[in-house]
């Protein structure tokens, strides 16, 4: 596989990034010339582009990898880019691994991943590979591919096709079912009904019945049967058979067998002239009912992606030239000023300049609860306005916006691969030629050494493992699993990056966690205000908050939060005056006040004992007493600490019920960190530690328990979340957090935690369910098939029941898939 551009048979061009002088092209060159195979390699520092001159014997593929290592050897990189194809025509996972294995093949092309549920192709390309290139493979591989344009429009494009795809199979299986039913009535109703052949036989005779039953199955394999054999003939002469492939040539079989035993009897050895179209054409109906059924199934997979989209508003009303106009949200800009009327969805992100409002934001934190926005708040486009009018002005507009970002992610897990598809990769790689052969051996059994009559025992059993084996369910069984363990998920508010996140974080024996914004709030609040006999709380806090005000400290900024919050007036104050070590004093409103340490009032002459008791309750939760005096006198004692959020208790209880260790890692100091960890039942502290000191941390605790998953919101997270198995960023967080992380958490709340892995381990055990019928079913159900159990029980499986069986368990697999819908955290 190469990752180049082969623009014809004799040259190759790679984009190279990081060059910044004549000495970095100079460097390359040199390192170009010297891949075995290169002629010649001029590089272009203005273009940044390579250009290689190849040897006549060198093949590209070999000559692109060996480029690209030399480049990354000399110091500098190729860019690689990400292209969407949407693939129609996949029928099997014997489809996804053909289609896979054409787009490698394309020159520049440095990996592809095919998702049969998404009917999706995720490439990865070093350098700019040619869109024509890639449709021209899949083309050539047998199948139809076309680019991926925006999410909204995909998704609309897809719904679409899923649509006509269900109203042509839904018009096929009405009009395969009309022609079956009477070909399956007149040629099984005797072995259903006794006397009834006999009484068909009054007013039909058995020629007659043959040549009715040969104009009905001739029309129903030309009419709805026609896309098995459009799609499978092909595959079979490119020696790359796909489940089409399997039904064109079992059903031509009983076919073709049943036209010589109707029009040439007489070439067919004595006591074997028998007919089978009521197999052929119910195999057709059986097998269209199961892709109807199929098909709807897998339009509710995605309906996740379908809801997201429908959040998008479709129209904005903009101020251009001093007038308010409604326009298409693709023409909205950044900048521009956007009104929300009452009942409005938000059409863009943005900050609040004139109105105020409650915006039900449900959809990004999972909280039904009404945010009140007035100026300057943020608002999330999607989210709903309810009863003020409010004006924007748009600060992130089309594929920036968070939904818009949210529907990115999703789409990306739900097209990827877990690990475990690996497996199923390599069995489906040979899974229908080794059908095809084991057909053609059943066939030749049972002509050698079957019982009389001997062809027709041969063709009717080849028949049946042609049928039976077809590997839909296996292609289906994990990806739908995905889909839709991905949809719930994002709607608990819980986005997955990364599909393999959700196969990694079942494994997970420990969950690693900040302290600051994900156990906590992350910004200092007043939390204790013990009044001295004798005063009053409102004059206390507002005295206090004055003095504070002139501070910056973040304790400083949470006493006079909490002040206005009580809607406090906050009063003037003079002789401002900080003490370093002991606090601060000024007078307000003619009183002296000061605030600050024990040591403080012990200077003043003022008592604190008096607060012992409460003062030893902040103490024992990490946090410092502060102590107010107004004229000498002691008044206060004030406690300000990071408040733990009101959701996290719950989230450390759901961890460990589910039997994982909990542990913490704070940069803050021990004594509040165990303090914090001790109110939580935390497991395990690691305090006052750096970002590598958090990594360090992550590797010792994975390599003491093993898997670890680590929470955290800051960018001091970074490098541990790139470090643990799994990183889950609070989506309150840092975007360098976010993007570091494989999941995200919409709202603030660690309970999210609970719910990815809980709804990972349902996925696998999903995943492992659908896997274990899907190949189990193949196994035990071809040995049948081929007539194992004859020599012992007498019992064939007939084809028809066979074509039933092979329908069923794909529609089991997807309804197993679908289960994950009533997923509840």
């Amino acid at each position: 596989m190469t990752n180049a551009i082969l623009k014809n048979p004799a040259t190759l061009e790679l984009p190279i990034e990081g060059m910044t002088c004549a000495s970095c092209v100079g460097r390359v060159e040199r390192a170009l010339k010297a891949v075995p195979g290169v002629q010649s390699a001029s590089v272009n520092l203005a273009t940044e582009r390579a250009s290689l001159q190849l040897a006549a014997d060198a093949q590209a593929s070999a000559v692109g990898s060996d480029a690209i290592a030399a480049i990354a050897k000399a110091g500098y990189a190729v860019p690689a880019q990400q292209i969407e194809l949407a693939v129609e025509g996949m029928t099997c996972a014997s489809c996804v691994g053909r289609v896979e294995r054409a787009l490698k093949a394309v020159p520049g092309v440095q990996g592809a991943t095919v998702n049969l549920a998404t009917e999706r192709a995720s490439i990865t390309a070093t350098g700019e590979v040619a869109l024509p290139a890639l449709l021209a493979a899949v083309a050539k591989a047998g199948y139809e591919a076309k680019p991926v344009q925006d999410a909204t429009a995909a998704a609309d494009q897809q719904s679409e096709r899923q649509q006509q795809e269900l109203q042509a199979l839904k018009r096929d299986l009405l009009i395969a079912t009309a022609l079956a039913l009477p070909v399956f009535v007149l040629e099984m109703g005797g072995h259903l009904i006794p006397g009834f052949h006999h009484w068909v036989g009054q007013w039909l005779p058995q020629q007659a019945s043959w040549l009715l039953q040969f104009v009905l199955t001739t029309l129903a394999l030309t009419g709805p049967g026609r896309r098995f054999f459009a799609k499978g003939i092909p595959a079979l002469l490119r020696a790359a058979p796909d489940m089409n492939s399997l039904v064109a040539v079992g059903t031509s079989a009983a076919y073709l067998y049943s036209v010589v035993a109707t029009f040439a009897p007489s070439w067919l050895p004595a006591g074997t002239v028998n007919v089978y179209f009521e197999a052929a054409a119910v195999i057709i109906a059986l097998i269209l009912l199961g892709r109807f059924m199929e098909a709807k199934a897998k339009g509710n997979t995605s309906a996740a992606i379908k809801r997201l989209v429908q959040l998008q508003a479709k129209t904005a009303l903009v101020q251009r030239s001093g007038e308010w106009v409604e326009m298409a949200i693709a023409e909205v800009r950044q900048g521009d000023a956007v009104q929300v009327r009452p009942g409005e969805r938000i059409p863009v992100d943005g900050v609040v300049t004139a109105g105020d409002s409650f915006v039900d934001e449900s959809m990004i934190s999972g909280e039904p609860v009404p945010v009140r926005k007035e100026v300057g708040a943020q608002v999330v486009g999607g989210t709903v306005n309810q009863k003020g009018a409010l004006t924007l002005e748009a600060t992130q507009v089309g594929a920036g916006t968070v939904l818009a970002q949210i529907i990115r992610m999703v789409e990306q897990a739900q097209g990827g691969k877990l690990p475990i598809q690996a497996v199923v990769d390599k069995v489906t790689m040979w899974f229908v030629p080794a059908v095809m052969i084991a057909a053609v051996l059943t066939f030749a059994v049972w002509l050698l050494v079957g019982p009389a009559p001997a062809l027709s025992f041969a063709l009717v059993n080849a028949v049946a493992v042609l049928i039976i084996a077809c590997p839909c369910a296996m292609g289906l069984a994990t990806p739908t699993s995905i889909m839709v363990a991905t949809g719930r998920a994002a709607q608990l508010g819980v986005l997955l990056r990364k599909g393999e996140a959700l196969q990694l974080l079942k494994d997970a024996k420990v969950v690693a966690v900040d302290k600051t914004g994900t156990l906590t709030e992350g910004k200092p609040a007043l939390t204790d205000l013990v009044l001295a006999p004798s005063f009053e709380r409102a004059a206390v806090l507002s005295a206090v908050a004055a003095v504070e005000s002139q501070s910056e400290h973040p304790i400083a900024q949470a006493i006079v939060q909490a002040a206005k919050a009580e809607g406090l007036q906050i009063p003037q104050l003079a002789g401002f005056e900080s003490v370093t070590g002991f606090g601060v004093r000024a007078e307000v409103e003619g009183a002296r006040v000061e605030v600050g340490a024990d040591r403080m009032m012990a200077q003043l002459g003022a008592e604190v004992t008096v607060f012992a008791e409460d003062a030893a309750r902040p103490g024992a939760e990490g946090k410092t007493p502060l102590y107010a005096a107004i004229n000498g006198q002691l008044a206060a004692m004030i406690a300000v600490a990071d408040p733990i959020k009101p959701t996290t208790q719950a989230a450390i209880d759901g961890l460990h019920a589910m039997g994982l260790k909990v542990a913490m890692i704070t940069g803050d100091n021990r004594r509040t960190g165990e303090a914090i960890a001790r109110q939580l039942g935390i497991d395990e502290v690691v305090a006052e530690v750096l970002p590598d000191g958090k990594v360090d941390a992550v590797k010792r605790l994975r390599a003491e328990h093993g898997a670890l998953a680590y929470v955290g919101d800051g960018i001091n997270d970074a490098p541990a979340l790139a470090e643990a198995d799994v990183g889950v960023a609070i989506g309150t967080g840092t975007d360098i957090a976010i993007e570091s992380a494989d999941v995200v958490l919409m709202g603030g709340d660690m309970r999210g935690v609970v719910t990815a892995i809980g709804l990972s381990r349902a996925t696998m055990r999903n995943i492992h369910q659908n896997l274990f019928w899907a190949f189990a079913y193949n196994v035990a159900l071809i040995p049948v098939a081929a007539g194992l159990l004859y020599p012992f029980y007498g019992t064939l499986l007939s084809p028809v029941f066979a074509a039933g069986a092979m329908a069923m368990s794909s529609v089991f697999v997807l309804g197993n898939a679908l289960r994950l819908k009533r997923f509840l955290a």
